[in-house]
Formats: C-alpha cells, sequence, structure tokens
C-alpha cells in the first residue's frame, strides 16, 4: 500500500528542540549516564573481557615504577657498588611488563571500539525505529535537518566518547587508584602534598562545568538548526533561482553559520581553559613532591630509589586527572548530544490501539462523519461542524480555499489525527474503535507531494501489493499510461531511481506513484491533487485510467482542477471548516452565486 509520505497541515515551525542554554542537574546528568550505561550493559561478555584486560594492563604498567625504584636502590651511591644483576634483572621485568601492558592496551582498545560500534549501530536503529512510530505531528513541527542531525552528528559525539573518553576514564580511574596504593605504601607524608592540589583541582573543574555543560548544548542544539535550515534550502534550489534570492538565503545561511562557529569557539574556548589549569596545578604538585623528597632523603627517611619511584606514580596520579580534565569537554559534548538523543527516543509514540481495537476487514467503503470538529491547536479550530455519510464505491471531491481543511479532513480519515469531538467511522465502526493498521490497509493514497525510494521502478511499483508479480506490476504500469516510458529506458523496469526519484520529470513521478496506487486491492483511495504534476495531454490520457481505478471504490478527491471532479457523485465545497455547499457538479453550477460557481468561472472563463 502506497502511505506516499505524510500529509502536512502546513510549514514547519520550530519544535521542542531548541536551543536551551541552562545547564542540565546533576540528577539528569546521572540520568544520561546510567541509560549510556544501559546500552553497554548489553554486551557483559565483552564489558568483563574490557575490564579484565584494562585492569591487568594498568596493574603491569603500575609494578614498573616500583622495579625502577629498586633498580636505584640497587646503586649504593658515594660507595661504588653497584648490583649488575639486580639492575639487570629489574630492568628486564619492567621491559617486560611495560610490553605486555601495551600489547593488553592495544587489543582493549580494540575492543572497546567494537562495543562502541555495537552500541551505536543499537542506538541508530533505535532512534530510526522510533521516529516511525511517532505521530505526524511531531514531523509537522520539526525540520528534518534537525532529525537528521540526531541519528548522525549526534549518535556520532556519543560514538566518539565512547571507543576514547570512556576507556580513558576507567583507565585514569585504575591509575590513580593504584598509584595512590603504591605511594602510601613508600611515603604517607609526602602524599599530604596532594591534600592541596587535588581539591583545588577538582574545584577548577566543577566551577568551570557549571559554565562549560550549557555551551556544548547550545553548540549541538545550533547545528541542528543549521542543518535543519540547509535542508530547507537545498530542497527549494529551483523556487530560490527562480526568485533571485540566492543571495538572501546566503546570507541567512551566513547567519546560522555564524551562530554555529560562535557556538563552537564559545563551548570549545571554555572547555580548553580546563586542561592546561589542571596541569599547572598538577606541575605544582610534582614541584613540592620533588622538594620535600629530597628533604625527607636527606635526612635518611626515604632512599633514592623511594624518591624516584614517588615521583613516578605521582605524575601517573596526577597524569591521568589532567586527562580527564582535557576530555572534560568532549565529555560535556557527548553528554548534551546523548540527552538531545534519549530527548527524541523519549518523544511519545502515536496513541496504542485500544485493548479490544477491531481488525477491518471485508471493508465495504461506507464511510461516516458526524458532527466532527478538529484544531491543530485548541485556539486554531479548522474543521468546525462537519457531518458526511459516503456510501460504499462513490466518489467524494473536495473543493475551496487554501486553509479551508481538506488535507485536514484526509488526516482524519487516516487517523493521523483524531478529532477534538465527533466520530469518523468505516463500515459502521468507529475508527478510534479498529486498529490504525488495518484501518490505513484499507486505503491507497495519491498525493501532491511524490514519494519514492532509491530501488528499482519494478520496486516502487510493487511497493503498492507485497508479493506482486511482473504481470502485475506491468499492468497496472500500463492502466496509469507509464509503461512506454518505463521501456523506453535502458534497464526497463530494472531501471534504479536515486532518492526521490532525481532524474526523472514531476510528471513521470507522479505517473509511477499512481501505478503504485492502481497495484493496491483497497477498497478505499484517497487523491489529494494527484494530476497537479502531470500536464493537460498527459492527464487527458491518464482520466480513463483513473476512472478504472475509482471503479468500485470509495473515492476522497481533493482537487484544485475542477475538470477532473466533473462525474463526482458528491462535491463538497469547503469554506471556513465547514461544508458550505455540497452536491453534483451540475447541481452547484446552478447556483450562479455559490462558491463553486464562482470557482469554475474563474478557472473556465475569460
Amino acid at each position: 500500500m502506497n502511505r506516499g509520505g505524510p500529509l502536512k497541515p502546513g510549514g514547519k515551525t520550530p519544535g521542542k528542540n531548541q536551543v536551551k542554554d541552562q545547564a542540565m542537574t546533576g540528577a539528569q546528568r546521572i540520568r544520561v549516564i546510567r541509560r549510556l550505561g544501559g546500552y553497554m550493559l548489553r554486551y557483559k561478555p565483552l564489558i568483563a573481557a574490557i575490564l579484565l584486560l584494562m585492569l591487568t594492563s594498568n596493574i603491569l604498567s603500575l609494578i614498573g615504577p616500583t622495579l625502577s625504584g629498586a633498580a636505584i636502590d640497587a646503586i649504593e651511591p658515594g660507595k661504588g657498588a653497584v648490583d649488575f644483576p639486580s639492575v639487570f634483572r629489574y630492568c628486564a621485568l619492567m621491559l617486560v611488563f611495560y610490553i605486555v601492558s601495551a600489547v593488553l592496551s592495544y587489543v582493549n582498545a580494540t575492543l572497546m571500539i567494537r562495543l562502541s560500534q555495537r552500541i551505536t549501530k543499537t542506538m541508530r536503529r533505535e532512534v530510526f525505529e522510533h521516529l516511525t512510530t511517532l505521530p505526524v505531528s511531531y514531523f509537522d513541527v520539526n525540520q528534518t535537518g534537525e532529525i537528521i542531525s540526531h541519528i548522525s552528528y549526534d549518535i556520532d559525539t556519543v560514538n566518539a566518547s565512547l571507543s576514547n573518553d570512556v576507556i580513558q576514564i576507567c583507565t585514569s580511574f585504575i591509575t590513580i587508584v593504584g598509584s595512590l596504593i603504591m605511594m602510601v605504601k613508600i611515603s604517607p607524608l609526602l602524599l599530604l602534598v596532594f591534600c592541596i592540589t587535588v581539591p583545588m583541582s577538582i574545584l577548577f573543574t566543577r566551577y568551570k562545568a557549571k559554565k562549560v555543560q550549557p555551551l556544548f548544548r547550545r553548540r549541538s542544539a545550533m547545528l541542528g538548526a543549521l542543518n535543519g535550515y540547509a535542508e530547507e534550502m537545498l530542497s527549494g534550489q529551483k523556487t530560490i533561482k527562480a526568485y533571485h534570492r540566492e543571495s538572501v538565503i546566503v546570507d541567512r545561511f551566513d547567519g546560522h553559520n555564524n551562530d554555529a562557529v560562535n557556538a563552537y569557539y564559545e563551548a570549545d574556548y571554555q572547555g580548553c581553559m580546563i586542561g592546561p589549569s589542571v596541569n599547572f596545578i598538577n606541575n605544582l604538585s610534582l614541584s613540592l613532591i620533588s622538594m620535600f623528597g629530597a628533604m625527607l632523603y636527606m635526612f635518611g627517611r626515604v632512599t633514592l630509589g623511594n624518591v624516584t619511584a614517588f615521583i613516578q606514580y605521582s605524575r601517573r596520579f596526577s597524569g591521568p586527572i589532567n586527562e580527564m580534565a582535557n576530555i572534560f569537554a568532549e565529555l560535556q559534548s557527548a553528554c548534551a548530544a546523548a540527552e538531545r538523543v534519549f530527548r527524541l527516543l523519549d518523544e511519545p509514540s502515536e496513541k496504542s490501539d485500544i485493548p479490544d481495537a477491531k481488525v477491518l476487514t471485508d471493508v465495504r467503503g461506507a464511510v461516516n462523519l458526524d458532527h466532527v470538529r478538529f484544531g491543530y491547536t485548541e485556539d486554531r479550530i479548522i474543521i468546525g461542524d462537519l457531518s458526511l455519510n459516503v456510501a460504499p464505491g462513490k466518489m467524494i471531491a473536495i473543493v475551496g480555499p487554501t486553509g479551508a481543511g481538506k488535507t485536514t479532513i484526509i488526516n482524519l480519515l487516516m487517523r493521523f489525527y483524531d478529532p477534538q469531538s465527533g466520530t469518523i467511522s468505516v463500515d459502521g465502526h468507529n475508527i478510534c474503535e479498529v486498529t490504525r493498521d488495518s484501518l490505513r490497509a484499507a486505503y491507497t493514497m495519491v498525493l501532491q507531494e511524490t514519494w519514492l525510494f532509491g530501488g528499482t521502478i519494478f520496486d516502487n511499483i510493487a511497493y503498492g501489493k507485497e508479493g506482486a508479480t511482473e504481470e502485475e506490476v506491468i499492468a497496472a504500469a500500463k492502466a496509469a499510461k507509464i509503461h512506454t516510458f518505463i521501456e523506453s529506458l535502458p534497464d526497463g523496469y530494472q531501471t534504479v531511481l536515486s532518492d526521490d526519484g532525481t532524474g526523472i520529470s514531476k510528471g513521470q513521478k507522479q505517473l509511477l506513484t499512481i501505478a503504485r496506487a492502481m497495484l493496491a486491492d483497497v477498497s478505499m483511495l484517497i487523491l489529494d491533487e494527484a494530476t497537479s504534476n502531470v500536464d493537460s495531454r498527459t492527464e487527458i490520457q491518464i482520466q480513463e485510467a483513473m476512472v478504472r481505478l475509482m471503479q468500485d471504490r470509495t473515492c476522497f478527491v481533493i482537487a484544485h482542477r475542477l475538470s477532473t471532479i466533473r462525474n463526482a457523485d458528491c462535491i463538497l465545497v469547503l469554506s471556513g471548516g465547514n461544508v458550505a455547499e455540497m452536491g453534483t457538479h451540475d447541481e452547484l453550477l446552478q447556483k450562479e452565486d455559490g462558491i463553486y460557481s464562482k470557482l469554475f468561472r474563474a478557472q473556465f472563463q475569460n
């Protein structure tokens, strides 16, 4: 069945994912981290292997400074006595430990990349799958470019953080704890230096966190706005060129681009200050340790090997703190990106069917609208009070000025939206009490906005009927008067169309979607200005085919070309959300001052 793409009430307006400059609270950050952890825990065996390799690699690496100190202590300063066997033994062990540690780190990094890729794949699939469950209203108010930025940029940012930053943080944590234990064993007194420098690092990092977090959220949002604007402008290139508005849209793009660049600069500028500042504090601690360590050595409280080992451990202790500060900005960006992704995943899906929803079967096509009232918002009522009875197999044409509610009626019939009051029924069944799948499967649609996907022409037509045979597809193409064109292509029905059918005319696209609709074996048909992209000659050629398509089907036809609805069983003329006039073509023309009569004369009389 052809869905043909979403029906929308109008242009897009800014969505929910707007720029939010306020910082994430601690609770919000914890929730984001927990949800990311939930993705990681889906791969417990891989996580266990990574943790084991990480722990083993760091322990082997942490033994190195102790062996280095022991090698130095094997040399007796001032006496000229050197225990060369011990020195060589310690050095050899140190070399072996470092080599094994490096190999394990490499394997661990490889596994972590594989884990992050699996998480990214899962997250992308969940986001895309969730998008298919969202109501049409979500896409009416959110730009396509912004939505795409969630799937691409935001998830890529999370992926980069998982593959690099997470493993770095875990490694740093193990190194910090291990170094602390070794320093306590060597000299608890020297450890007092960190009582000054570590709180300084923590307080400074927390202070900068409050400033940096909202900047990275703003950066992500600005990029989404830039993508949305670019997607909107690129899709309207012909219109832009026709009105010579290139310079205007470039200027507006510059505005969005400058906003994005400035947001990037502010976030990166504030973020990059953290690393050097923490590095200065760590170098200060190293200087203090060297000074006090030399004093303790002079008083015989520690050996020269102990001082050397302690300094190495202090660098291992301070280094990870500095590294964690350096990647702090990336973590802020990843948290902001993850929050945007989770916000999308938390968008409510289309309402579920009621527990005992019926499945429409053997649909005859009797449609009834009883005092239907609807507005996209409470203060924007489009349909005031609409009642209509449509017998099976009848053709109902819907005409009226722009904004009268023509497409809105289609939205309601397909249950893309539910009315505020009143009921709509099919074959006597309230559509709110039947499953959406069976309701929408009872219709086929040909919309003004054509939709073709990347694939062969055969696949695009066969999309209208699962398991369609070659003979059925060709028959549908012939009925839609597009078979001759398809046969003229080098690969015929196996010609591959690029996304959205780029490379063929709008009229040919429309004919392909009409062929798709002809293939579907359903009882009800919706035509939303289906011949708008077809020239007059082609339109005449397909009229006979359209008649065959509509035969024995309940048809709802939205038309601006009144010539296409002369034979309609009933024409609804909408005005102000209500049915202003109703009748056949001839009946409505008899009302000389009627809306339909005026529209007809405006189109066909000079």
